[in-house]
């Protein structure tokens, strides 16, 4: 069965985005952007909100930008095909390899699971893992911490008052004192 992964780039004091909804501050140096690249060839779909869709559409037409260096070219050429679920009630349309969901988050991931194929399903954006969280969903949590206090905004972790044990799989730090973090949801198993 395919593992339900949730990745994103986080302030030190766990928020995705600060208060003002910005988050220039996740811009990755030259080696977590290499970090990121290598780790997309792991994903077999990705499953987006709305907000994180829309941020990701610029990756839909980068690679005509005739500025762009190798780096970026070489992320555009696996994010423009990779298979996108998008989760809104708001968009009627998607653009590139995305299709629309306006619900049943975990009936996707179900048949998600049920489907043939090695690599992860990614989870992308806060509201959508602080769901599948909810419903025990997510079976690895992934933050490249950023050093950066933004004082509020969107948390990375669900703030759902429930208790989800972690083991520790994966940490790196980077020349440029960013710091991967991998964990596993510690499950018991069923008697």
């Amino acid at each position: 069965m395919r593992n339900v992964t949730y990745s994103m780039g986080v302030s030190l004091d766990g928020y995705i985005v600060g208060p003002d909804g910005g988050f220039d501050w996740t811009e990755p140096d030259e080696d977590v952007f290499r970090f990121w690249i290598d780790e997309i060839r792991n994903i077999d779909v990705h499953l987006l909100g709305r907000r994180l869709y829309e941020t990701m559409l610029y990756w839909e037409t980068a690679d005509q930008d005739p500025s762009l260096g190798d780096p970026e070219r070489e992320w555009a050429s696996l994010w423009k095909p990779l298979p996108k679920v998008v989760f809104s009630t708001t968009l009627s349309t998607v653009q590139g390899n995305a299709r629309l969901v306006s619900g049943g988050l975990a009936e996707e991931i179900e048949g998600l699971r049920a489907e043939p194929g090695k690599g992860d399903i990614a989870i992308g954006g806060a509201t959508l893992a602080t769901e599948a969280a909810a419903s025990d969903l997510i079976d690895e949590y992934q933050a490249m911490i950023h050093p950066v206090l933004v004082g509020g905004g969107i948390p990375f972790f669900p703030r759902d008052e429930r208790r989800v044990d972690l083991e520790l799989v994966e940490t790196r730090t980077f020349s440029s004192k960013f710091v991967y973090l991998r964990y596993r949801v510690a499950r018991r198993a069923v008697l």
